[in-house]
Parts: C-alpha cells; sequence; structure tokens
C-alpha cells in the first residue's frame, strides 16, 4: 500500500496546484502538492514537507478534508487530502501578488500581467510549475479522474462521507527515480 498526502491551500477563490512530470506521462499532470509518506513519518507531516519541497512553502496543517483511495492493478493508494494554511516561503499565499522573498534556487517566478496569478516553473524535480488556479478551472485543469473527482467535490461541498474510493485508478504513474 503506498500512502500519500496532499495539501488543499485556498486563497482569494484560487487552489494552489501542482504540474508534475512523470516518465510515463506525455504532459505534466496537475495535482495538489503533496507526495508519498516516507517511514516513520505521520500524514500530517508529508504534507508539511512534500509542500515545502514543491512550493517553497511552508504550511501549517489545519484538517483532514477527505480521503480517497484507488488501486492501479496490484498497487493499493490511499491519499490523505488536508486543509492547510501558508505561513511564510514566497508571498503565494495572495495569488495576485509578487512574491517578496525571494525564490529559492531553480525556482523561476513569472506573472502573465498584473490579474493573472503567479507561476512558478522549476528545474529539474519532477514539479515543473507551480499556480494558483481560480476554483472555476480546476475541473478542467486536471486529467486524472481520481484526482480531479474528489477534490472537486469536497470543494463543492458534495462529497459524501468525506470519502471517495476507485477500484480501478484509470492511470498508471511511474515516478521519477530521485523522488521518493
Amino acid at each position: 500500500m503506498i500512502h500519500l498526502a496532499t495539501g488543499i491551500a485556498v486563497r482569494q477563490e484560487h487552489l494552489l496546484m501542482v504540474a508534475s512530470r512523470y516518465p510515463n506521462q506525455p504532459q505534466p499532470l496537475w495535482n495538489l502538492p503533496g507526495g508519498r509518506q516516507q517511514p516513520g513519518e505521520l500524514l500530517a507531516e508529508t504534507v508539511v514537507r512534500e509542500f515545502l519541497e514543491e512550493t517553497s512553502l511552508h504550511v501549517t496543517v489545519r484538517e483532514l478534508a477527505y480521503i480517497s483511495e484507488s488501486y492501479d492493478g496490484d498497487r493499493h493508494f490511499v491519499n490523505a487530502a488536508f486543509l492547510v494554511d501558508v505561513v511564510d516561503g514566497l508571498a503565494f499565499d495572495n495569488p495576485s501578488t509578487k512574491p517578496v522573498l525571494s525564490p529559492v534556487e531553480g525556482l523561476r517566478v513569472t506573472q502573465d500581467g498584473p490579474s493573472t496569478p503567479l507561476r512558478v516553473t522549476t528545474g529539474g524535480d519532477h514539479i515543473v510549475a507551480v499556480e494558483w488556479v481560480a476554483l472555476d478551472q480546476v475541473r478542467e485543469r486536471i486529467a486524472v479522474a481520481v484526482v480531479r473527482e474528489p477534490l472537486v467535490a469536497f470543494l463543492e461541498g458534495t462529497l459524501e462521507r468525506r470519502y471517495a474510493g476507485y477500484h480501478e485508478a484509470g492511470i498508471t504513474i511511474e515516478w521519477p527515480d530521485d523522488s521518493a
């Protein structure tokens, strides 16, 4: 079983999302910041660590939003999605302002115009972009149904029991060799 933890950071009707490149996928896939739990790590600690690694942002965990699980063949994935608050890092906490702190080495912060969200691109890691996405665009941004459906239902307040389960993930992800 593979345990995952992801974070839901919402500000000004925008959700912080990351685009990840995987060896077996032709295009980057958009998702929540997060990733695989390491041995000895609690899921809440996983989301804090992964947020920092993927976005250079420090977050605090507020509460569990939902659990989702799926199968990819024999591999069983369980994801805990947490509501998080951004407390420090690049000034992403406001989707419409420029960063006030210097980006971490390898990150590039851009903005298409004064009314567009910040976008961060990286070099090297499987994360290729970080962006505040308008809530009404989240559904179109996420290609993978087992990620999209529970997240959108949660954001819309229609996710019953704060749980989503899928016998078939409908996608196989190969993680880069250097990711944990």
